[in-house]
């Protein structure tokens, strides 16, 4: 028995000496493609890593391009509206120094009416008709001789409280507006002074942008990602939100 032990242990060893070099190489064969193919999903995972970062690093700048520009207008905003008050405050101060009959005050209150209809004119499109006519209105009383210059003054404080309550409200609104040299009904949603997007009955959806450095134009944005964005915008101020985050299209890019 002893014999036949060790003629076993030797035919155990001789297999293991014939075999082991090819199970070994097989390892190392299967070894390499694993670490192959493990360095492959390394180098494609940074290809991705690479182009999330440069992705995000283009999503911050655009992101700071559009920050820097709603300062701009949200300070052209703001100082429009203090150029306002000041006259209006200026046009009151007068007021107390004109004569009872209010003919020195006239033509300083027609020249303030005058300058705030432009401001009107220039601002954003929000029921600009109305605003408008509200003035003139005012402008028509005063040269007539309708109302009292000082009855005025009180009545053009209204509207720049008017004015000054647009700037800070959020909203939907309905208006007519020009869109391709064509007057629709359309739902607004208004964010300030700043910001006015638009809803039509016939599913477009745009924005009021820019032209140049004064003036706006209605115009439809052509993507779904923007229609769905402004979508969104609208769905929440239905629902009360009125605050939050919203990625929107960027009305300050002049066209």
């Amino acid at each position: 028995m002893k014999l036949l032990d060790i003629f076993v242990a030797l035919i155990g060893i001789m297999i293991i000496t014939l075999y082991a070099p090819k199970v070994m190489a097989d390892n190392l064969d299967n070894l390499a493609k694993s670490l192959a193919k493990i360095r492959g999903e390394v180098e494609e995972l940074q290809s991705q890593l690479d182009l999330e970062k440069e992705n995000h690093s283009s999503r911050i700048a655009a992101l700071s391009s559009q920050l820097a520009d709603l300062s701009v207008e949200e300070r052209r905003q703001k100082v429009s509206i203090e150029k306002l008050q000041q006259s209006l405050e200026q046009l009151t101060a007068n007021s107390k120094e004109a004569e009872r009959s209010g003919e020195n005050l006239k033509p300083v209150l027609l020249e303030f009416l005058s300058a705030y209809k432009h401001h009107v004119q220039q601002g954003l499109p929000f029921r600009v008709e109305d605003r408008i006519k509200a003035i003139e209105e005012l402008e028509s009383n005063v040269t007539n001789k309708l109302v009292d210059p000082k009855k005025a003054v009180n009545q053009a404080w209204s509207l720049i409280e008017d004015e000054i309550r647009l700037s800070k409200e959020n909203g939907l609104y309905q208006q007519t507006i020009l869109l391709n040299e064509e007057k629709i009904l359309a739902d607004i949603a208004k964010l300030g002074t700043v910001f006015l997007f638009f809803q039509t009955r016939d599913n477009r959806a745009g924005m009021a942008q820019r032209v140049g450095d004064a003036g706006w134009k209605f115009v439809v944005v052509d993507s779904n990602k923007d229609k769905e964005r402004i979508a969104k915008l609208f769905d929440a101020l239905k629902k009360q939100i009125r605050q939050g985050y919203f990625e929107l299209p960027n009305p300050l890019k002049k066209l």
